[in-house]
């Protein structure tokens, strides 16, 4: 590690060495972890429809692993900042390598509370994924942060978009086992799990928060701890530039998780209307394994449009500003929802749709967090990412829970347009900050 009386220069040398270092490394274990996030998205609904019986209990598990990710946002950073990036990272990891062995025992057990339970330890492992983002940014210069951030955002893709795609071959795996077929995916899932962890605890020595806090930059202000909630609206109250990325980040995470939870329902819905029977009888429709493969494909497609530009929307937002990238991200989450919403009679169009909301999110998100990076004092910035996290999460349970019950009243259609309005509103006000408010916050980065 560098000590702080080093030269300036040579300080500085090891500082850009090891950020490589940490890129690389936390690319790899998000490449890894990856993996389980598909499966347990495209297959958790299915598991509740099938033993509920209901498609209003469609969007519970997407519920559970976004209310854990809300709540151990907060936790989690608060463990980095006491413990590195590397433990907390880690033991997210851990937590959600549990959820997938609960997502084996599901099927077996039958069990409604079991499928919640091990959603919500997915969940702390998605929270361990965000805060993997933020993780590249501590050690970034502000030139780079962006395309950083965008790279450990993109390292998630093969893992991601490979992962729905292994519902097939998991299925055959796991009736080899003895295994319901949707019990099998998630053996791939464990093993990401725990070989990131592997990864994270080699590649993370030193700890990327260690430099940061050998250079004082962490010094916490009196009256606001790490990982307080109080101390972090205080900063969101203040700073409009971090207000208006946490609102942004915010929004496109609760519009995205919605519509994207609610696919595989919609997608079996279709199939059974094709089957000859109708949308309300599909709930005792049994999915059928080819059905399972669309699944797979459609949201492996989504996801990839979550990821696969990453870089590009990095240097975008490096390039073009933090601001106008959002927006654009805007624009790309109303083609989305008009798109599948107005073609939701359509695997097409409802396929496409899922691909531009997935584009429409990786631009607000990358921007958003870099924008909140940027935008907030050192001493506060792990505070505030932690809380933006949280915020995520709860925006993510908030759609899973209300999407269930929106499809159930008004169909994937109404649900589209409902989120439409809610992507419009914040595009308003973006737009309608003023230009002093929308610079709010960058001295204080300095």
């Amino acid at each position: 590690m560098t000590h702080p009386s080093a030269t300036p220069l040579a300080a500085e040398a090891v500082r850009r060495r090891h950020q490589r270092r940490v890129v690389v490394t936390l690319s790899l274990a998000q490449l890894l972890s990856g993996i389980g996030n598909g499966s347990g998205l495209a297959l958790g609904s299915l598991m509740a429809v099938e033993l509920t019986g209901s498609n209003a209990f469609a969007g519970a598990p997407t519920m559970a692993i976004s209310v854990a990710g809300a709540l151990t946002a907060l936790p989690l950073a608060g463990l980095a900042i006491r413990r590195g990036r590397g433990r907390a990272l880690s033991a997210g990891l851990l937590l959600a390598a549990l959820g997938a062995i609960g997502m084996v025992l599901t099927p077996i057990a039958g069990s409604f509370g079991l499928l919640l339970a091990s959603a919500a330890l997915l969940g702390v492992g998605n929270a361990a994924n965000l805060q993997a983002r933020f993780a590249a940014t501590d050690l970034a210069e502000p030139r780079s942060r962006a395309r950083d951030l965008a790279l450990v955002v993109w390292a998630i893709t093969i893992g991601a978009v490979t992962g729905p795609n292994l519902i097939g071959p998991g299925a055959v795996l796991g009736t080899r086992f003895g295994l319901p077929e949707m019990s099998g995916p998630f053996l791939f899932s464990l093993t990401g799990m725990l070989l990131s962890v592997v990864v994270l605890n080699i590649g993370l020595r030193p700890d990327p928060l260690a430099f940061v806090h050998a250079s004082g930059d962490l010094a916490e202000p009196r009256g606001t701890g790490p990982s307080t909630i109080r101390g972090g609206l205080a900063v969101l109250h203040r700073n409009r530039g971090a207000r208006l990325g946490v609102l942004t980040i915010t929004a496109s995470h609760l519009v995205m998780v919605a519509v994207m939870s609610m696919t595989p329902v919609h997608l079996k819905d279709l199939d059974a209307l094709a089957a000859g029977g109708h949308a309300g009888s599909m709930a005792g429709h049994h999915a059928s394994l080819n059905v399972l493969v669309l699944i797979g494909f459609t949201i492996s497609l989504h996801i990839a449009g979550m990821y696969a530009l990453s870089p590009l929307v990095g240097l975008l937002a490096d390039r073009r500003g933090r601001i106008a990238t959002m927006l654009v991200g805007d624009a790309v989450l109303v083609a989305a929802l008009l798109t599948a919403g107005l073609g939701a009679s359509h695997t097409w169009t409802v396929t496409v749709g899922l691909v531009l909301l997935g584009v429409g999110w990786s631009l607000a998100t990358i921007a958003g967090s870099a924008y909140v990076s940027e935008s907030v004092a050192p001493g506060h910035r792990v505070q505030v990412q932690g809380l933006s996290d949280a915020l995520m999460g709860a925006a993510g349970a908030l759609g899973a829970a209300g999407s269930g019950f929106v499809l159930a009243l008004i169909g994937f259609r109404g649900l589209g347009l409902g989120c439409l309005v809610v992507v419009l509103l914040v595009a308003a006000y973006a737009l309608l900050q003023p230009r002093r408010g929308r610079a709010a916050g960058m001295a204080e980065r300095r």
